[in-house]
Parts: structure tokens; C-alpha cells; sequence
């Protein structure tokens, strides 16, 4: 296990240098230019890749609304309307706080989970007076599984057994207005497992991308290696198409996982894309400005 977590934590610091050494600029004639800071804006176009999180935060005092929402099987076929007559969702509240600091709460039907999150920017990739290469964030999520115990299991779990914890780092670089690739190292904490056999931690890491297509079409892939995977479960790959219309994204995606928290979609996707085993979702957003930037709020109308 630690051999397979050397390796992914060399695959990190493989990305930042690469990415350090591309920024770097060479000025062969040693002239002074009188620059400016500019901050590099509009790395993905959502707060969420599509279950994951992204490197973008909403808006310093803007409420999203957003509601993740998630098929049945394609391959039930005809009879179950290949998976339409089959759904679950989470419809989850994120919080601009500032410029930095965003929080968000959510509610999945899978497995009936709560969540809350907050995601904090480091540090943000810009050109100019200062170069820096790539965006930081970190991101912590608290999920309880509230789905009740059968009555007559052998063993019947407390309240603390139910919460598992997601903390990750988001790294992400936008080479181009074409062209941004995020990588998501992630560890998620069980309080309770199956087994004594099973750790209670388990690292994966995220590898996502956004490819632009058009000026308002992105296609988007989110894909999470588990170093150490439970039993019975596969790593989850999406492949996505971000359409954005007047200042909103509605995301379509197929995908082989069902669950839309760290926990479920990272670690326990059952789903097989060799079997078949893939669904149609999509994600829409509603932004709701409830803190007027204060370049506005000082002007006189």
C-alpha cells in the first residue's frame, strides 16, 4: 500500500514541477516591462466537475442551488426505460463566503446521506507581476449515513458509526482557453467498516480534465484511482458535456457510479463499465446573488 501511495504522491509532484517549468519565462535582453497581476479565471465551468469538486468556487456571496440527478442502469433495457423509470439525486445549498471560502450542505436518497463541505483557495494560478503555475484548494467533507440499521442485524451501529470524512487537495492548471487538468489526492475516513480486515482509510487520486468544444460546449472527464479499493467495488469514471446558457451550466453525464458524496462515489461504485453497468445523470444550477459585490454597492444610481 504505501508503495502504490509513493507512487501517486511522486505522480503530484511530477504535475507541479512540469507544469512550474512550462510557466517560466526567459527574458533574454533583460528588459523591464511594467506588468500586472492577472488571475487566471474559469479553470472548469462549475463548482463541481460532475460528483467531485472542482477547482472553482461560487461567487463571494452567491447561494447555488444545485441538483445532482442520477439514472438507473442503461443495460436493465426497454422494460425499465433503460434506467429512466429508476433515479436518485442530491440537491445541495453552496455559499460564496468570499473570495476564498466557500461552504455548501446537501442532501443524497442514496443511502439516504447527509453532507457538508468547505473548500478554501490556497492559492490561484495567475501570469503577470507574479507567475504562478497552478491552483490550490483544499476541501473537507463530513457526510452521515442516515439510512436506518435492519432491526434484526446482529449489531446495530451508533450515531458515530455512521459519518465518514473526505479531505482532499485540488490541483488544477488551465493551460489555455481549450485545455484545464485538475488532480484530486483524496482520503476518505470510514469511523466504521465492514470488517476488522478493512482499514478505516482509503487514498484514491482524482484525474479530471475539461476540453473546450465550442465557446459554450465543454466535454469533461472525472476519473478516481483508489490505491487501496474495497471489495466488490470499481473505480468510478464520468465522461461529461458542460452546456452553458445565460450564465448557468447544465451538465450531462454518463457514468458507472450511483452515489454523489465522497464516500459512495469514490469507494462504493458497484457499477462496471466492461458489464455494461453505466447510467445517465445530469446536474443543473441556480445562482441566487444575495451579497452585491462592493464596487456595486458603492455606486449611485
Amino acid at each position: 500500500m504505501n508503495k502504490h501511495f509513493n507512487k501517486f504522491c511522486l505522480t503530484v509532484l511530477l504535475f507541479l514541477f512540469a507544469a512550474s517549468v512550462q510557466s517560466q519565462e526567459v527574458d533574454l535582453f533583460n528588459e523591464k516591462e511594467e506588468k500586472t497581476k492577472d488571475i487566471v479565471t474559469a479553470v472548469f465551468k462549475s463548482s463541481r466537475i460532475v460528483n467531485g469538486q472542482s477547482i472553482e468556487n461560487v461567487g463571494n456571496g452567491v447561494l447555488d442551488l444545485k441538483i445532482l440527478h442520477r439514472f438507473g442502469n442503461i443495460s436493465q433495457g426497454a422494460y425499465n426505460l433503460f434506467g429512466l423509470d429508476q433515479a436518485s439525486m442530491r440537491i445541495g445549498l453552496d455559499y460564496g463566503v468570499n473570495n476564498r471560502l466557500m461552504i455548501g450542505v446537501g442532501r443524497s436518497t442514496f443511502e439516504k446521506q447527509y453532507d457538508a463541505f468547505f473548500k478554501y483557495k490556497l492559492v490561484q494560478q495567475q501570469t503577470g507581476l507574479k507567475e504562478i503555475p497552478v491552483s490550490i484548494s483544499l476541501a473537507s467533507t463530513v457526510i452521515y449515513k442516515s439510512l436506518k440499521d435492519d432491526p434484526t442485524a446482529a449489531y446495530l451501529s451508533y450515531v458515530s458509526d455512521k459519518f465518514s470524512f473526505a479531505h482532499q487537495i485540488i490541483i488544477a492548471r488551465k493551460f489555455n482557453d481549450y485545455f484545464s487538468l485538475q488532480l484530486t489526492p483524496t482520503l476518505v475516513h470510514y469511523n466504521l467498516v465492514a470488517n476488522s480486515t478493512m482499514p478505516n482509510d482509503f487514498k484514491s487520486l482524482g484525474i479530471s480534465f475539461r476540453q473546450r468544444i465550442t465557446k459554450r460546449l465543454n466535454f469533461t472527464t472525472e476519473y478516481f484511482y483508489s490505491v487501496n479499493k474495497i471489495d466488490g467495488y470499481n473505480d468510478p469514471l464520468t465522461f461529461g458535456l458542460d452546456i452553458e446558457t445565460g450564465g448557468h451550466v447544465f451538465q450531462l453525464h454518463v457514468t458507472n457510479a450511483t452515489g454523489m458524496t465522497e464516500r459512495t462515489f469514490i469507494n462504493e461504485t458497484a457499477g462496471s463499465w466492461a458489464n455494461g453497468d453505466v447510467r445517465f445523470g445530469f446536474n443543473i444550477t441556480r445562482a441566487f446573488t444575495l451579497k452585491k459585490p462592493k464596487e456595486l454597492r458603492n455606486t449611485k444610481w
